[in-house]
């Protein structure tokens, strides 16, 4: 192959990406096409933000996901990082600030303490939906009330590991995984979640909540009735101090997004009515 041809066909190969990016000159510049999009978002319906909790990942919200956008939601499950109270909350905040609309946000277990804190600050933040999940008051720690009434076993499940640096993740040793976790989810697929389950760092979840959003943002509670992680006497005292609007499903393990998905959508939908 001659230069001249070489040089041919890369000028064919830059012209092809250009087309397909479609970096033309009839794009619009990014300064008129943000508004167009932000005007959309803003009067379409909110985005919800799903925030999950430790030994989990967002795939636990596949149901509730595909439920909400079949109802015309826009959806972002965060990948929530399970290193620090306050790093955690601050990446979902950073998450929160690339949506130019109303959001609504709900968290499960641990992802509860993230978007207490994460939502403060964010006018755009219109309810805290909590499923099985920490509301931590100003001071409190995830596992400060985990302890806080008896019914908990996830404390004698831990199996913990250090990582580079000095910390320690917590896992939940397998062979308890279901029992703990996830009691009424087939045990097929108890034993993959409890082999791809994402840590936890032991040092985040010691840490101190700030001032909590539920303090001025409505909220929504589903209470689990069979949790074996946070205990539902907790629970109930966490959604009666938040004055959050509760349900409470009879039977149902701590993973009640993936056994109970239409009670939580049903409930991220009667928070939309009651703040739109």
């Amino acid at each position: 192959m001659t230069i001249r041809s070489r040089r041919r066909g890369l000028g064919l190969m830059l012209a092809t990406l250009t087309l397909t990016l479609g970096l033309t000159s009839t794009v619009a510049p990014a300064s008129a096409a943000a508004p167009a999009a932000a005007a959309t978002a803003t009067a379409g319906k909110p985005t919800v933000v799903l925030v999950h909790g430790v030994f989990a990942d967002s795939s636990g919200w596949n149901a509730t996901i595909t439920a909400l956008q079949a109802a015309g939601f826009p959806v972002i499950a965060a990948a929530n990082p399970l290193r620090d109270l306050a790093g955690d909350a601050a990446y979902v905040s950073s998450i929160i600030d690339t949506v130019p609309g109303p959001v609504i946000l709900v968290g499960h277990s641990y992802g509860g303490a993230a978007i207490t804190n994460a939502a403060r600050g964010h006018d755009n933040v219109k309810a805290l939906v909590y499923a099985a999940a920490f509301a931590p008051d100003e001071g409190e720690s995830p596992l400060e009330l985990a302890k806080k009434f008896p019914g908990s076993k996830l404390e004698s499940a831990l199996v913990i590991r250090p990582f580079p640096g000095g910390g320690h993740d917590g896992y939940i040793d397998p062979a308890k995984f279901r029992d703990v976790f996830a009691a009424d989810l087939p045990a097929s697929q108890t034993r993959l979640m409890a082999a791809t389950q994402r840590p936890g760092s032991v040092d985040g979840l010691s840490g101190h909540s700030g001032a909590p959003a539920w303090k001025s943002v409505p909220s929504w509670y589903i209470i689990p009735t069979a949790d074996n992680v946070i205990p539902p006497a907790a629970q109930r005292f966490m959604a009666e101090r938040a004055g959050s609007k509760v349900t409470e499903v009879r039977g149902s393990s701590h993973v009640v997004m993936m056994s109970h998905p239409g009670v939580v959508v049903k409930k991220i939908f009667e928070a939309y009515r009651a703040t739109r």
